[in-house]
């Protein structure tokens, strides 16, 4: 993962989706035994907003932005299984969004308005990170080692996240989202 450098006092900070527990606890290990030096960086979570650089003074409209974005969503059921690459284009192994997609999709698009619009590196493609910068064999061994994996969990809830200066991202705040009746029925 990349990081922005920031300038005076700005700060890092990005938004994801949580891995919850007991699936955390497996992909974190897959990334300490890949040998990723960024395994007990970042919990398990898929990326809604990257790493982004803001000034200090831009924090509360980031906050207001990230409830008016719940409040338009709701909840959902994200499933993982198996792994796939990013490679050639990045050195990435992940555990693939196999259900969800089109709700992770939905939040990324609205996180990444207002005050956090910005262009996009690569397309969106939700994924959990198991393994990233490092070598072909880490990289093909941590794919085989999460081959079989299988989660399913209830999305209710994203986090804005902070990078720390000691290289540790922490959740600031998490973001409910908002089951909407049906008009219809």
């Amino acid at each position: 993962m990349r990081v922005p450098p920031r300038v005076g006092s700005q700060i890092s900070i990005g938004v994801a989706i949580a891995v919850p527990a007991p699936y955390s606890e497996s992909l974190t290990r897959a990334r300490i035994d890949a040998g990723d030096p960024e395994a007990l960086a970042i919990d398990p979570h898929i990326t809604l907003m990257p790493p982004t650089v803001i000034e200090p003074d831009q924090l509360d409209a980031v906050r207001v932005h990230l409830r008016e974005v719940a409040a338009a969503h709701a909840p959902f059921v994200v499933a993982l299984s198996g792994t796939d690459t990013f490679r050639p284009i990045s050195p990435v192994v992940f555990v693939a969004v196999t259900e969800g997609a089109e709700g992770c999709a939905e939040l990324h698009g609205s996180v990444n308005t207002g005050p956090l619009s910005q262009p996009i590196r690569f397309p969106y493609h939700p994924h959990v990170t198991i393994a990233h910068d490092l070598d072909d064999a880490r990289l093909d061994a941590a794919g085989l080692s999460r081959a079989d994996f299988q989660a399913r969990f209830p999305v209710a809830q994203f986090a804005l996240y902070e990078y720390g200066d000691d290289g540790v991202w922490r959740e600031v705040e998490t973001f409910l989202l908002v089951t909407h009746d049906d008009p219809g029925g």
